[in-house]
C-alpha cells in the first residue's frame, strides 16, 4: 500500500532541513500509485541557497516513512526559466551519501621553501552538518588527504556545529608537485558500532594551490559522488511548477512616492471614469499576475489603515461600469481580486470557527452519500437491510437525510457567526451594498445587492472551503473519495444559497433537486443574516484597523522574563490599557519569529534586547492568532529600523535541556543559526505586512509594463484628437508613474554598481 506525500527541503550554506523532518510536506495521498495534490507552497529562502530538493515518501503507521525518491533543482536551474519551471521531472534514487549539507571553514597553505614541501591545513569550524544520528545530530571528525597522506582531526561528539580549531600537516615529497592531483577534505559521523557516516568533502585542486599557496574561506560540503542517476524513470515522475523570485529592497524613501500615488488614488479618488494610478495599474498588469499584484495591494492598504476606502474606490469603478447586473463581479477584475484577498487576509480565522466543526465532523463520520443515479456504487455503502445489499431509492433517502443535515448545521453556523465576522469585513460588505443599490435602485433590482455580497462571501470565499479544506487550513490532509464527494455536494448546495437559488431546477444536475427544499429555506435566512451582516458603523470598523502597539507584562525585569511566554496583544486606542512594563526602542537589537516547537505553542515571538552593559537578553511574546503575531513583527521592526547595533543572526528555538532546539548547540550564548530580517530581502522576508516588500513588488509589475505607461505620452504629442480633458488627465498620471518607475530603476542600478564595487574591493584587499 502506497501512502504518499512530498516533502520540500531547500540546501544552502545557512539553514538545514533534516531529511526526515522537512517543515513543508503535502498532505498523505493514500493507497495511490498517481497521487494528485494540486497544493501550492511559498518558501522564504536564503539568498545562499544552493539547491531545492522534493522527496516523495511512503508514508507507514508503523515505523519510518519510507524515501520513493527525489528531484533535486539547482538554483541556477529554477532561475533560468524566468515564468518558472512547469513539467514532469523524473525520480532518482536516494543515497546516503549523496545527502550532505552544510559548509566548512579551513585555511589552507602550500609551503614549498623548504627540503620538504608542507602542506598545511587548518580545519577550523564547520556549521549545518546532517544530522546522522538518532538524537539529530552527529559526532563529525575531519579528515585531510593527498595522494598517500592522511591526518584526521579529534571527534566532537553531538553537534552539528563543531568547532575544532586543529592544525593538520601534510609532508610531501618534491615530485608530487609536479603530478597534480587534489587536495580533499572529508567530514565523517564516527560511529561507535557499525561504519562511519559521510557527510560531505571538498576538493582543492593542486594547481589552485601552487597559484595562491594561501587559502581561507567556508567552503560548501559536496557529496561523495556527483553522478546523476534517475533511475531510468523505474522510480515515477512529479510534474512541479517552480517559480523564483528573488530581488533586492531598497530603503523606504525610495518608495514613498509610489506609496503616496497609490494612497493618493483613495484618499482623493477622481471621477468615476477618470484614471487614476490605480486603474493605471491594473491596465498595464498581465491578467495572469492580477492575484499577485491584488494581494499586495490589500497588504499595502492594510499596512497603510486604507482598506476599506482602496475596495470601495475598486467596488465603485466596477459596479458603476457594469451595465447588466447578471454579470457583476464575474470577470478576474482587479476588484473582484482584491476582494478574494482581502477575505482571505482578515477572515480567515473566521472562517474557522465557522466551519472547522461542520467539517470535522464530515470527516469523522465518512458517510457514503450520491445524488446522481448514474454514480451510486451500492457495494460502497455500509448499510445492508433485512433484504440483502440496499436499493437505491434507500440510497438516494439515506444521502438526501445526511447531506440536509450537513447543510443546515453549515448554515446555522454561519447565520450564527454575526459577532464573529471581522468588523472591516463588514464594513467593506456595507459599502459594496450601497454601490450596488446606487447603480441598481428599484424593486427589479432588489436581489443584486444581495448576490454581490453573496458573490464573494460564499462562492469566492465559503465554498471553496467546503471544496478543498486543505487549501484553507481547515483540515491537514485532503479528503478521501468519498467525503470529498460529501464536500462536493455540499459545495454545490452552499453556492446556490448564495445565488438566493435563482438558478435551481436549470441546467443538467436535476439530480439536486431532493435539496432544493433546504436551499430555498435557507435563503430566507440568509437574507435577513446579510441585512444584519451590513448593519454596522463604518468609524467602527475604520477604528478597529489603527490599533495601536501597547504591551502590557506582568511588572518584573525584564531580564528575568527569558524562558518564559508573556501573552501580549493589539488594543484599540480608544480603550488602552494600564501600561504595567515596556520595551525601550533603543534597546531591540531583534525581533523574530519562534518555532512552535520550541514551547509547543503557537504564535511566540522573540524580542532580542541588549542593555546598557551590552548584555542580551531574550522576551518571548505570545499573540492571540497569526494576524496579531504578524502585526508585531511588522511594527516592531519599523519602530526599531534606526536603532544600531543590530543583531545579524537569532536562535528560532530556545536553550532547554542543556542545548538550543534550534540547532543543537550546548553553548547558551553561541551565535544564532538563522539570519536576522534587520536587512530584509524579498528571498527570505516571511511577514506578510511589509511596505517596502510590497511597493517592490508592484515597482516589478509596472516596470514590465512600463511601454505602456510611455504610450499615452508619446500619443498626445503626436495626436491632438486625444487633447481632451480626460486624455490630458490620463497622460498626466501615466507620466507620473512613468517617472517614479524610471527614478526606482536607477536606485536600482545605483545600488548593484554598489555592490558590484564592493565585490571587486573585497576581491583586491589582501
Amino acid at each position: 500500500m502506497l501512502c504518499n506525500y512530498v516533502m520540500l527541503c531547500p540546501s544552502d550554506e545557512a539553514l538545514w532541513f533534516p531529511l526526515w523532518g522537512a517543515p513543508y510536506r503535502t498532505a498523505t495521498v493514500w493507497k495511490n500509485l498517481n497521487p494528485f495534490w494540486g497544493e501550492e507552497y511559498t518558501l522564504h529562502l536564503p539568498m545562499g541557497f544552493h539547491t531545492l530538493s522534493l522527496y516523495v515518501m511512503d508514508e507507514d503507521t508503523i515505523g519510518h516513512d519510507d524515501v520513493i525518491g527525489k528531484i533535486s533543482l539547482s538554483k541556477e536551474a529554477i532561475a533560468s526559466q524566468s515564468k518558472g519551471l512547469d513539467g514532469w521531472l523524473s525520480l532518482r534514487r536516494v543515497e546516503p551519501d549523496e545527502e550532505v549539507q552544510g559548509d566548512v571553514h579551513l585555511s589552507l597553505e602550500l609551503q614549498t621553501t623548504g627540503q620538504r614541501p608542507l602542506l598545511r591545513c587548518d580545519v577550523i569550524e564547520a556549521r549545518d552538518l546532517a544530522p546522522r544520528d538518532i538524537s539529530g545530530t552527529s559526532d563529525p571528525f575531519a579528515r585531510v588527504l593527498f595522494n598517500n597522506h592522511s591526518a584526521e582531526t579529534s571527534i566532537i561528539k553531538k553537534t552539528r556545529f563543531p568547532h575544532w580549531g586543529e592544525q593538520l600537516e601534510l609532508e610531501l615529497e618534491p615530485r608530487e608537485l609536479t603530478g597534480g592531483g587534489s587536495l580533499t577534505l572529508e567530514i565523517w559521523d564516527w560511529d561507535m558500532v557499525g561504519k562511519n557516516d559521510f557527510l560531505g568533502k571538498v576538493e582543492i585542486s593542486l594547481t589552485c594551490l601552487l597559484k595562491s599557496p594561501l587559502l581561507e574561506g567556508w567552503f560548501r560540503l559536496m557529496p561523495l559522488r556527483n553522478a546523476e542517476d534517475d533511475a531510468g524513470s523505474k522510480l515515477g515522475a512529479v510534474r512541479l511548477k517552480v517559480r523564483l523570485i528573488e530581488d533586492q529592497i531598497l530603503p523606504s524613501m525610495c518608495y514613498q512616492p509610489l506609496v503616496d500615488l497609490l494612497v493618493e488614488s483613495v484618499i482623493s479618488p477622481a471621477e468615476v471614469d477618470d484614471v487614476s494610478p490605480l486603474t493605471m495599474l491594473e491596465e498595464v498588469t498581465m491578467t495572469e499576475s492580477r492575484q499577485d499584484v491584488a494581494m499586495t495591494l490589500v497588504k499595502i492598504y492594510l499596512g497603510q489603515g486604507l482598506v476599506v476606502p482602496f475596495l470601495d474606490y475598486l467596488n465603485m469603478r466596477e459596479v458603476n461600469h457594469t451595465s447588466d447586473p447578471n454579470t457583476l463581479f464575474r470577470s478576474n477584475s482587479l476588484a473582484s481580486k482584491a476582494m478574494e484577498q482581502f477575505m482571505k487576509a482578515v477572515g480567515m480565522l473566521y472562517l474557522h470557527k465557522v466551519l472547522k466543526p461542520v467539517l470535522n465532523r464530515i470527516f469523522e463520520e465518512k458517510k457514503y452519500v450520491e445524488l446522481d443515479p448514474c454514480k451510486i456504487e451500492l457495494n460502497r455503502t455500509r448499510r445492508i437491510s433485512f433484504k440483502g445489499v440496499v436499493s437505491e431509492a434507500e440510497v438516494l433517502e439515506s444521502s438526501v437525510e445526511v447531506l440536509q443535515g450537513y447543510l443546515l448545521a453549515i448554515m446555522d453556523a454561519i447565520i450564527g457567526s454575526l459577532a464573529q465576522c471581522p468588523i472591516v469585513m463588514r464594513v467593506v460588505f456595507k459599502q459594496l451594498h450601497k454601490r450596488v443599490e446606487e447603480q441598481f435602485p428599484g424593486p427589479e433590482h432588489e436581489d443584486v445587492k444581495y448576490l454581490a455580497i453573496g458573490g464573494f462571501l460564499f462562492l469566492r470565499f465559503v465554498a471553496p472551503a467546503i471544496l478543498t479544506p486543505k487549501l484553507f487550513h481547515l483540515r491537514e490532509r485532503h479528503a478521501d473519495a468519498r467525503t470529498g464527494r460529501t464536500l462536493l455536494l455540499l459545495a454545490k448546495a452552499v453556492q446556490s444559497v448564495g445565488n438566493l437559488g435563482l438558478q435551481l431546477g436549470q441546467g443538467k444536475e436535476q439530480w439536486m433537486a431532493p435539496l432544493h427544499p433546504v436551499i430555498l429555506s435557507s435563503v430566507g435566512s440568509f437574507r435577513d443574516f446579510l441585512d444584519k451582516l451590513i448593519d454596522v458603523d463604518c468609524e467602527t470598523g475604520e477604528a478597529s484597523l489603527s490599533s495601536v502597539l501597547t504591551l502590557t507584562l506582568p511588572p518584573s525585569d525584564m531580564s528575568d522574563c527569558a524562558g518564559t511566554v508573556c501573552k501580549v496583544s493589539f488594543t484599540n486606542p480608544t480603550n488602552p490599557p494600564q501600561v504595567r512594563s515596556s520595551i525601550p526602542m533603543e534597546h531591540v537589537c531583534a525581533v523574530e519569529r519562534v518555532d512552535e516547537n520550541a514551547f509547543q505553542l503557537q504564535h511566540i515571538m522573540q524580542v532580542l534586547m541588549r542593555d546598557g552593559d551590552g548584555q542580551t537578553s531574550t522576551m518571548y511574546l505570545q499573540c492571540k492568532n497569526v494576524n496579531e503575531l504578524n502585526q508585531w513583527l511588522s511594527a516592531i521592526r519599523k519602530a526599531s529600523i534606526e536603532t544600531s547595533g543590530k543583531l545579524p543572526s537569532y536562535h528560532p528555538g530556545t536553550h532547554r535541556g542543556g542545548r538550543w532546539t534550534c540547532c543543537l548547540q550546548s553553548d547558551r550564548g553561541a551565535h544564532g543559526c538563522s539570519r536576522t530580517h534587520s536587512a530584509v530581502t524579498l528571498g527570505d522576508w516571511s511577514d506578510p505586512l511589509d511596505p517596502d516588500a510590497e511597493a517592490q513588488t508592484i515597482y516589478k509589475h509596472l516596470l514590465h509594463g512600463r511601454d505602456a505607461l510611455r504610450y499615452p505620452v508619446l500619443k498626445s504629442e503626436n495626436d491632438t484628437a486625444c487633447a481632451t480633458l480626460l486624455a490630458r488627465r490620463g497622460q498626466a498620471v501615466a507620466s507620473r508613474l512613468l517617472a517614479v518607475v524610471l527614478d526606482l530603476e536607477g536606485a536600482h542600478l545605483t545600488f548593484q554598481q554598489r555592490e558590484a564595487e564592493e565585490a571587486i574591493n573585497h576581491i583586491m584587499t589582501p
